[in-house]
């Protein structure tokens, strides 16, 4: 944190809104709660930081259990009463309105974004905004459309017999900090798309944007309660969500070990639980593909978002017979990345996410070092001022070793040697998660056999990290369960009534 000898709080970055409190700092921090924007009940805050020099930026309420309480109340009533007589063609019109409002925003919304998070502003007014804002349209056509079946019953039976696809109810949906207001979307839009109500926590380290996004909602006519959100920590506001009888789903982004955690609580109720957990996906190239291509596609891969990303390619698999001449490419390419204020619209590498994050970053290069990988570029922190890491390579890296198998969630690439097709599937699949996966060659054939055989949710081939709202997203083994985006979404936001009526 940055502040001056006498306890004042410095300075926060030169932004283009308005968003501030007569003293200073930014005015979003209370929560949402019934449609009323309230503080804690304990009356306590925590401090909201700007990556890019650790200076703090707002105060934000620190939620508890009785927030918790309040806020899960608010939902139930909404989803018994207001919320469940609006239909699907209305909640439809909230969403495109929702939508609407976000991209009048839009340049409002990123900077919030950055600010709060520390990516480059040009990939939160390019990347993160557009495509949030495609979601909530993307459901708006949905709303209404996850319909039931008419089914003929046995041939025995005069009866007529059909389902019903319903709500699943009060959805509990934790956020991370790596995507925010994306993150938030996924979640929010395939809800309310199919009448549910929502409880969402942000990360603590990333409020600010989702707060704004609550505003927005409000604007665009969603009910009082229909969407709440309580901010603080994962471990007690996070953990009251998990725990509580009135929640009847879990939605949650994060890390394995948090995942298993609320896999355990939530036995204790019977919660239906999603889990989009870790990764350390492997980007496979072999000999016949564009190595120039790859080279540069696979450095985005794992060096977008600074490498905060479940789906970052940092297991960078090279054919032992292009390897010279795949390196020589990727490793001068690292070597003029550089890193930059996140609010300048030049920079293409911002800040980690905070100071924990860094050390945690350069922790895992020290380790790489210590096992006997090849450092060949970056490796070190940049300036005292912020957390910034340089893009950073490694060579000679093989499966054993913890920065092959861990994941780091930085800008750290592993590059690892195969032989052929069945080692290139051996090495990939070495792994215990299992989210994403890329592959290099001029061969559909090799793209497809080895496409099947990869044990992961999404696998690019000659691309590397696209998505779209229409494409289910989601892993396998320790990546999690359940499916987010696409129709897909709309399973695990409803279930099914089996109604039967005797025509006898």
């Amino acid at each position: 944190m940055s502040s001056t000898e006498n306890g004042a709080i410095a300075a926060i970055p030169a932004t283009q809104h308005n968003h501030f409190n007569d003293d200073g700092l930014l005015r979003y921090g209370r929560m949402l709660i019934d449609g009323e924007w309230v503080d804690a009940a304990s009356g306590e805050t925590f401090e909201a930081l700007y990556p890019g020099s650790g200076t703090t930026i707002a105060r934000v309420a620190l939620g508890g259990t009785g927030d918790v309480d309040r806020a899960v109340a608010a939902a139930r009533r909404a989803l018994e009463g207001s919320w469940s007589k609006i239909n699907g063609a209305e909640r439809g019109r909230i969403l495109w309105k929702i939508a609407d409002l976000m991209e009048q925003h839009i340049d409002e919304l990123a900077e919030l974004e950055t600010l709060n998070n520390g990516k480059p502003i040009l990939e939160s007014r390019r990347v993160d905004l557009p495509q949030s804002i495609a979601c909530f349209r993307y459901y708006a056509g949905w709303a209404g459309k996850a319909t039931g079946e008419t089914i003929e019953p046995d041939a025995r039976a005069n009866a007529l017999a059909f389902t019903l696809r319903e709500p699943v109810g009060v959805c509990g949906q934790i956020i991370p900090w790596n995507f925010p207001i994306q993150m938030a979307t996924w979640k929010i839009a395939p809800a309310l798309a199919c009448g549910n109500t929502v409880v969402i926590k942000p990360a603590e380290q990333t409020s600010l944007s989702i707060l704004r996004l609550g505003e927005l909602l409000l604007e665009a006519g969603v009910p009082a309660g229909v969407v709440n959100i309580v901010t603080g920590y994962g471990h007690t506001a996070g953990a009251a969500m998990v725990a509580h009888p009135g929640i009847d789903k879990i939605a949650f982004t994060g890390s394995v070990e948090v995942g298993k955690i609320i896999m355990r609580e939530a036995a204790s109720s019977l919660k239906k639980v999603t889990l989009e957990l870790g990764g350390k996906s492997p980007n496979i190239v072999f000999a016949d593909a564009d190595l120039e291509m790859a080279a540069k596609v696979a450095l985005g891969g794992i060096f977008f978002n600074q490498g905060q990303m479940c789906t970052a390619g940092s297991r960078i698999l090279i054919q032992r017979s292009a390897r010279d001449r795949f390196m020589e490419t990727l490793s001068t390419r690292a070597a003029k990345m550089t890193t930059g204020d996140p609010l300048d619209p030049k920079t293409r590498m911002g800040s980690l996410v905070s100071q924990d994050q860094m050390e945690r970053v350069l922790g895992y290069i020290g380790k790489g070092r210590e096992e006997g990988a090849t450092l060949v570029a970056g490796g070190e922190r940049v300036g005292t001022s912020g957390y910034f890491v340089q893009p950073t390579v490694f060579d000679a890296v093989t499966s054993e070793m913890t920065i092959a198998q861990e994941e780091i969630f930085g800008p750290v690439a592993s590059v690892l040697t195969f032989e052929d097709e069945a080692d290139a599937v051996r090495i990939a699949n070495d792994s215990r998660f299992g989210l994403a996966a890329g592959v290099w060659t001029g061969s559909v054939g090799t793209a497809l056999r080895t496409a099947r055989a990869l044990k992961a949710g999404t696998v690019w081939v000659n691309t590397y990290n696209m998505t779209d709202n229409a494409l289910p997203f989601g892993g396998y083994k320790e990546s999690g369960f359940g499916r987010e985006l696409g129709a897909a979404a709309l399973d695990m936001y409803t279930q099914t009534k089996t109604v039967w009526v005797d025509l006898a």
